[in-house]
This record gives structure tokens, sequence and C-alpha cells, in this order.
């Protein structure tokens, strides 16, 4: 199978039976057509709130693209609470309840991922099946700036070894425990650091939505030669959010130039050097940002997890889903 940056448009509709490959890729077309008998649950205002700087969402998106998407989550969900029942019976003797159903979302900075994980919980909540949706965003796992500054790894925030993933870790494997609370922190991206007085806790919901950089990373080799655990053996499902890497820079840096316009205009923003920079200024800092940072890190972190997830959604130049390509059962 061709990879997504050079796949040709004739070849992006659902794998015929001849073709050998363990996805079936729909355009948008095709994947669209699977939603038209469902009714879309979220109105035009709720499209807008869940929207991120500078992504393009609208009524007509969430239509085509996320509620066929919902809906098969929705089946994903209720299948495993079938499985639960079943396991319940094949030992012969009641079992604690079902544990949240985990759902990761991947993909690079400007990408939209974190709109993907709003609207997923959002929809998914308006199933009946499953009406309690968290979502939590690893953000929240990186180091303090201060232990980062410590480390050297400060221009390398969103990197791996950014990251406590001991911490993220012990999270994912108590909410697959089913406890009945478990705390998660949180992140200012105003102040860009770990908010430590605002934690999030998640109580037992059906579902819980993970959004992050690396996710989807593989389990680390340890110093002993055992490979341990990854964030994503404990994932029932995960999506990934993919685009053109030229496109992602783009994005990235019309994101930052209304973020100097915005956010980075408050005195209390981590980023209000930026505010007085010349659009000329801004674009070259933008890409500086990129070229160091986002850009390596989509490259030789991120981009390569994109073969582990569940689903890929493919998006096109302009912000839009052009196909969807699903790990077939």
């Amino acid at each position: 199978m061709s990879s997504p940056e050079s796949a040709a448009p004739d070849r992006l509709h659902a794998t015929r039976e001849h073709d050998a490959s363990p996805y079936v890729e729909l355009d948008r077309s095709a994947w669209a057509a699977l939603g038209t008998a469902t009714e879309q649950p979220l109105t035009a205002a709720e499209v807008e709130q869940v929207r991120g700087l500078g992504d393009w969402l609208d009524v007509t998106e969430v239509q085509q693209v996320y509620l066929p998407l919902s809906r098969l989550l929705s089946l994903y969900v209720e299948s495993a609470g079938a499985l639960h029942r079943a396991q319940e019976g094949f030992l012969d003797e009641p079992q604690p309840p079902r544990t949240p159903f985990v759902i990761g979302v991947a993909g690079s900075v400007a990408v939209g991922k974190s709109t993907t994980a709003r609207v997923l919980q959002q929809m998914l909540a308006h199933w009946p099946a499953h009406p309690s949706v968290a979502l939590v965003t690893t953000d929240g796992f990186l180091h303090p700036n201060a232990e980062l500054e410590r480390r050297g790894l400060l221009e390398r925030k969103g990197f791996p070894e950014s990251y406590d993933r001991k911490a993220l870790l012990r999270f994912v494997i108590d909410i697959k425990s089913g406890k009945d609370e478990v705390t998660a922190p949180s992140y200012s991206h105003l102040v860009y650091d770990v908010v430590k007085d605002r934690p999030v806790v998640v109580q037992r919901p059906d579902v819980v939505v993970i959004e992050g950089l690396n996710v989807l990373q593989p389990a680390r080799v340890r110093e002993d030669g055992r490979t341990g655990l990854a964030v994503s053996d404990f994932f029932d499902f995960s999506v990934y959010v993919d685009a053109a890497t030229a496109d992602i820079r783009r994005w990235y840096t019309d994101r930052f130039l209304r973020l100097r316009e915005t956010a980075f205009r408050d005195p209390t923003s981590y980023f209000t050097k930026y505010a007085d920079l010349t659009e000329d200024e801004a674009v070259c800092e933008a890409h500086r940002i990129w070229d160091t940072i986002n850009g390596p890190n989509l490259s030789r972190n991120i981009a390569p997890t994109r073969g582990r997830a569940t689903l890929v959604l493919r998006k096109a130049a302009d912000h839009s889903v052009s196909w969807v390509r699903l790990r077939k059962l």
C-alpha cells in the first residue's frame, strides 16, 4: 500500500477484495455516506465551541466525518460491554463493572487533534449507551518547565523525553483497573506550564478520550533488555490525525500569527515577548520553532506511530478530512 504522503486520489477508495492490505480505505464521499441515516447531535454553536484556533470545522464536516466515526466508536464500546458480560459468564462468577473504554487521539502540533478529541467527546456523550465521556490531554504530564530546564529539555518540549511517562502510564493503568477516581495534572497554554492546583478528576466514565502528541509511542526497551509497557497498550481504539507536513507547517504558522494578535498580548502569557513582533518577524519565528522543534518531533517521533493507529483521518490542505483508513477486524 502506498504511503499517505504519496497516494494518488484514485487509489483512496474502499479496499477491493483482491487488495492485500490489513486496512480499509474510504474516500470522503464513501465515509460520509455511512452517517446519512444518523441524526447530527451537535448544533452550529456547539461546533464553534469545540473548534480549535485556526482549525477548520463546520457542521458539514461534523456530519460527514465525525458522525460516522462516533457511530463506529459507539459500536466498539457496545461490543466491549458484550464481551465483558460474556467473560463474566465464562468465569462463572460476578466480575467488577467493565472498565472505561479508552480512545487515544494522536497527531502533530497544529494538525487539529485537540479539536478532533473535543468533537468526539461531545458526540460520543450523545449516544445513550455511554453518556459519560471524559477527555484528558497528555500536556499535563509534561515535566514542569523548571524540571525541563534542569534537564536541558526546555527546547525539546513535546518530545517523548519531556513527559513524565511513568506518571502517564500509571494514570492509564488506574483507569483500566477500574478505580473509582483517578486524577491527572492539568496544563495552561497561557503560562506554558503544568498547573498543579487544578487537577483533572476522572470518576469512572463510560469512555475516556486521551489526546496527545506521543500517545501511540511503543514501549521502551529497558536497560536490562526487557520491554516495558506503553500507554497505547491500554487503548481500546486509537485515532491518528494526519496531513502533509507542508500543510501542518503552514497551519502552525497561521496559528502563531493569530495568537500574536490575541493570547500573546495577555501580560500573563509566557509568549508575550512575541506580541510586538512585526508580521514578517513573527513568520520567521514560527518557521524557526517549527523547523527546530515541532517538525523534527513530527518526523522522528510522531509520524512513525501512524501505523499503530486503529483509524487514520487524513486531512487535505484546507483542513477538511479527505479520506479515512480503518484497520480491518
